[in-house]
């Protein structure tokens, strides 16, 4: 063919060399174009190369393969950027997402951990007030024995008789601060009953009333009631518990029943 068939450009103005390597967009090969101008023109079809070659060619920018090739690599890199973006957005959720729920989950770990650890301080605390209060009433018990063990040892074991009655009445009396001496018992003792505990009155004042005197210092019941000495006997002919109410009765109206030199 001439150089002036048409179709075939005709004294180019500018030509351009280029090199592309490798085209990730286009496939595994490059693809290579020679136009060269002047008479006897010839086209060579492009071929396949491998894409570690280098290939050269001259083309004409403004050719509608030129521009086809430009807008399809523009077109390529445009859909490759906007599909990194896109991956990259998605990782950045993704990321987001994961570190959300890392501390949400740390944060429910840490409240039951809390919840945890303050239930067992309030088991401990429960635990620890109990054995303390296990101990404290053990305590207790113990220096109630010791104390009722003490008392028994301290206490002397009296005659069943007029002396013993008024040992035993003395004893009592001084646990409950009541005065009197074991002369002032015996002294009136004997005027009023001569040491018979089962000795009444049914001829006085009082017989006649319905309430006469009773025991070994000759108390009435409204008397022996009103100053009886509670772990003695409820009983005005008991020896002791008659004496301890008396010497409580005189001691109230004369001080002590040392006071006492007559009837009273």
């Amino acid at each position: 063919m001439s150089a002036n068939t048409p179709g075939h450009s005709r004294g180019l103005k500018k030509t351009h060399k280029a090199t592309i390597a490798g085209v990730a967009a286009l496939g595994a090969a490059a693809l290579t174009l020679s136009l060269v101008p002047g008479n006897g023109t010839t086209e060579t079809e492009p071929q396949a190369l491998s894409g570690t070659q280098q290939v050269a060619w001259s083309y004409n920018a403004n050719s509608p393969q030129a521009k086809a090739l430009a807008a399809s690599v523009t077109e390529q890199q445009s859909t490759i950027g906007l599909k990194a973006k896109q991956e990259a957005a998605a990782k950045a959720k993704a990321d987001a997402l994961a570190k959300a729920t890392a501390k949400a989950k740390a944060e429910a770990k840490a409240k039951a951990d809390a919840q945890a650890k303050a239930a067992a301080k309030a088991k401990a605390d429960a635990k620890a007030k109990a054995a303390a209060k296990a101990k404290a009433d053990a305590k207790k018990r113990a220096a109630e024995k010791a104390a009722a063990s003490r008392s028994v040892a301290r206490t002397p074991v009296f005659a069943n008789n007029l002396d013993g009655w008024i040992r035993e009445a003395l004893f009592i009396m001084d646990k409950h601060n009541i005065p009197g001496t074991y002369n002032g018992l015996h002294k009136n003792i004997m005027r009023e009953s001569s040491g018979n505990p089962r000795a009444i009155n049914n001829w006085d004042i009082n017989a006649i009333n319905g309430v006469p005197s009773k025991g070994l210092l000759q108390v009435i019941y409204p008397t022996f009631k009103a100053y009886h000495i509670p772990g003695t006997k409820f009983d005005q002919y008991d020896p002791v518990a008659n004496l301890v109410a008396a010497a409580n009765y005189a001691a109230d109206r004369y001080g002590s029943i040392d006071n006492v030199n007559s009837a009273y």
